[in-house]
C-alpha cells in the first residue's frame, strides 16, 4: 500500500502550479471572502441597532446596545463558530471533503438571508431572531474553517502548498474590505436620499425610519458571494488524498486525479484486504499512539491560535476609541444615525486597506520561502514588541499631538499579526496530520482559536473598562483600564512566542511525510511481507 499511495499521490505534490490550483483558491477563497464579510460585519451596524432599538427619549447621547446584548449580538456568532468548526471538522474527515462542503455554503447563505429579515420591529424580538440567525450562520462558517484548509492542503503541491492555503486565508482581508466598502456605499446613499439632522439638533429625526433597512442590507449582501460559489463546489471532486488515504479507492484516487491535473493516470484493481485488518493496523486519535507522535502538534497548534485570537480580536475592541482619539470618528451626538455608519466604515475600511490586506499577502509570499515557524515566531514576537510599546509610555500616547504614532504602532500590531501567526495557526493543522484525522484536528485547532476570541472579544471588553467605575461605559463595572489590557495582551503574544516551538515546520515535505502515513504503511506492509513480496508496481 505504501509505494502505490506514494506514487498516487506523488503526482500531486510534484504537480506544476496550474488553472485547477487558482480555481481551487477562488473556490475555496470566496468562502472564506464571505465568513470574513459576516463575522466583522456586525461591527459596522451595532451602534446603529443601538440608535435605532434602544433610543431613550431625553438623554444626552444616542441609544446604545446594553452590554448584554452587545456581547450576544457580537458574540453569538463566535459560539456558532467554534461549535461549527468542531462538527464540521469530524464529519468531513468520515463523509468526506466534498459531501459537507456545500452543507456549510447553504448553511451560509441562508443564515445571512435570515438575519437581515430578523423578524419583527420591538427590540426583544429583532435581538432575539437577530443572534438566533447568526448563530446557525457562525455554525455554517465554522465549517469553513477545516473544510477549506484541509481541500486545499490536499489539492496543492509541496512546494508551493503553504502560500496556497494561505491564499484562501487571505481572502478574509478582501471580505473585511469589502464589507467596509459596501457599508460606506449603502450609507452615503440612504443619506444622500434621506438626510437628517444631527442627533444633538433633533434626537429623534437624527435617525430616519429607513435606516432599519441599512443594517439588513449590509447583513444579507453576505449571501451574495457564497451563493455564487456553491455550484462550482459541488462540481469539485472529492480530494485525492481522502479517496485514496481515507476511503481506500486507489481507482477512485487515480481517476479524480486524472480529472484535476489534465493527464491520464492508471490504477491496478485494488486487492482487497481481510475484513478489521486495515484498521488493526491503524491508532485512533484517541489513542496512546496518537498522542505520542502527535500530541505535542495539537497542543502547538491549540494553544498558538488560543492565544493568537485573544489578541487579534480584543484589539479589535479598542478600534472605537483609537477611531474617536484621533478624530476620525466625531462624538456620535454630533452625527445623524447614517453618518455614524458612514464614518465608522470608513475607518475600518482605512485600516484594513493599510495593515490587514497587505499582512495577509506578505504570508502568502513569502510562507514558502522563509517556512511558517519562522514567519509565526517573527509575528508573535513583534505583536509582543508594539503591545508593550503602546502599553508602557500609554499616558505619551494619550496626548493629542502623539495620537497618530499610536495608530501607526497599533496598525503594525494588525499587520504581524496577519503576516504572522492569524496565517501560520490557520496553514499548518491542514499539513501536519494524518489525512483521516486532518479535518477532525484542524476543526480542534481552529475552535481552539475561537475560545480565545470569545475570551479576547469579551474578557477584554470588561477588563478595558476605566478603574474609576464612574468613568466606565455604560452598565459596565470597573475594570483594570486600557494601559493594563495592553500589558497583559503583550503578555499574551509572549506566551504565543514559546508555545510556537511545539509546532513542527512542513515547509517543502509532502503532507505524508509531515503525518508520517508513509512510516505507518511502510510498517504495515513488512509486517506483511510474505505474503505481498511478487507485487508488481501499480502506476505507470
Amino acid at each position: 500500500m505504501a509505494k502505490e499511495q506514494i506514487q498516487v499521490l506523488n503526482a500531486l505534490d510534484v504537480a506544476k502550479t496550474q488553472w485547477y490550483h487558482f480555481t481551487a483558491i477562488i473556490i475555496a477563497g470566496m468562502g472564506f471572502f464571505t465568513d470574513a464579510y459576516d463575522l466583522f460585519c456586525i461591527s459596522l451596524v451595532t451602534k446603529l441597532l443601538g440608535r435605532i432599538y434602544y433610543h431613550v427619549d431625553g438623554a444626552a447621547k444616542p441609544g446604545t446596545l446594553p452590554p448584554n446584548v452587545s456581547a450576544a449580538v457580537n458574540g453569538v456568532a463566535f459560539c456558532g463558530t467554534l461549535s461549527g468548526q468542531l462538527f464540521f471538522g469530524w464529519l468531513g474527515d468520515k463523509l468526506g471533503r466534498k459531501k459537507v462542503y456545500g452543507m456549510t455554503l447553504m448553511l451560509m447563505v441562508i443564515c445571512s438571508v435570515a438575519s437581515g429579515l430578523s423578524f419583527g420591529h420591538n427590540q426583544k424580538s429583532v435581538m432575539t431572531t437577530l443572534c438566533f440567525f447568526r448563530f446557525w450562520l457562525g455554525f455554517g462558517i465554522g465549517g469553513d474553517y477545516p473544510l477549506s484548509a484541509t481541500i486545499m492542503s490536499e489539492y496543492s503541491n509541496k512546494k508551493t502548498r503553504g502560500a496556497f492555503i494561505a491564499a484562501v486565508f487571505a481572502m478574509q482581508g478582501f471580505g473585511i474590505l469589502a464589507g467596509g466598502m459596501f457599508a460606506i456605499v449603502i450609507s452615503s446613499a440612504f443619506k444622500a436620499r434621506f438626510d437628517a439632522p444631527s442627533y444633538e439638533v433633533d434626537p429623534v429625526g437624527s435617525t430616519v425610519p429607513q435606516a432599519d433597512y441599512v443594517w439588513r442590507i449590509i447583513l444579507m449582501v453576505g449571501a451574495l458571494p457564497a451563493a455564487l460559489t456553491y455550484y462550482w463546489r459541488m462540481k469539485m471532486p472529492e480530494t485525492a488524498r481522502y479517496t485514496a488515504l481515507v476511503a481506500k479507492n486507489m481507482e477512485r484516487a487515480a481517476a479524480d486525479m486524472s480529472k484535476v491535473l489534465q493527464m491520464e493516470i492508471q490504477a491496478e484493481p485494488q486487492k482487497v484486504e481481510p475484513e478489521g485488518q486495515d484498521k488493526a493496523k491503524t491508532f485512533g486519535l484517541f489513542s496512546k499512539e496518537f498522542l505520542s507522535r502527535h500530541g505535542l502538534h495539537l497542543l502547538g497548534t491549540t494553544t498558538t491560535w488560543f492565544l493568537l485570537d485573544i489578541a487579534f480580536y480584543s484589539q479589535n475592541l479598542f478600534q472605537k476609541d483609537i477611531f474617536s482619539a484621533i478624530g476620525w470618528i466625531p462624538p456620535a451626538k454630533t452625527m445623524n444615525a447614517l453618518e455614524e455608519v458612514y464614518k465608522i466604515a470608513r475607518a475600518q475600511t482605512l485600516i484594513a486597506l493599510c495593515s490587514t490586506v497587505p499582512g495577509y499577502w506578505f504570508t502568502v509570499a513569502f510562507i514558502d520561502r522563509i517556512g511558517r515557524f519562522a514567519i509565526q515566531l517573527m509575528g508573535f514576537f513583534f505583536m509582543t514588541v508594539f503591545m508593550f510599546a503602546l502599553a508602557i509610555p500609554y499616558n505619551h500616547w494619550t496626548h493629542k499631538d502623539n495620537r497618530i504614532g499610536f495608530v501607526v504602532v497599533y496598525s503594525l500590531t494588525f499587520f504581524f499579526a496577519n503576516f504572522g501567526p492569524n496565517a501560520t495557526t490557520f496553514v499548518v493543522p491542514a499539513e501536519i496530520f494524518p489525512a483521516r484525522f486532518r479535518s477532525t484536528c484542524h476543526g480542534i485547532s481552529s475552535a481552539s482559536g475561537k475560545l480565545g476570541a470569545i475570551v479576547g472579544a469579551f474578557g477584554f471588553l470588561y477588563l478595558a473598562q476605566n478603574q474609576d467605575k464612574s468613568k466606565a461605559d455604560a452598565g459596565y463595572p470597573a475594570g483594570i483600564g486600557v494601559r493594563n489590557s495592553l500589558l497583559v495582551l503583550g503578555g499574551v503574544n509572549l506566551l504565543g512566542v514559546l508555545f510556537t516551538f511545539l509546532v513542527p515546520e512542513a515547509k517543502g515535505k509532502s503532507l505524508e511525510e509531515m503525518s508520517g502515513e508513509n512510516d505507518e504503511e511502510s510498517r504495515a506492509e513488512s509486517e506483511q511481507a510474505p505474503a505481498y513480496s511478487n507485487r508488481t508496481v501499480p502506476y505507470a
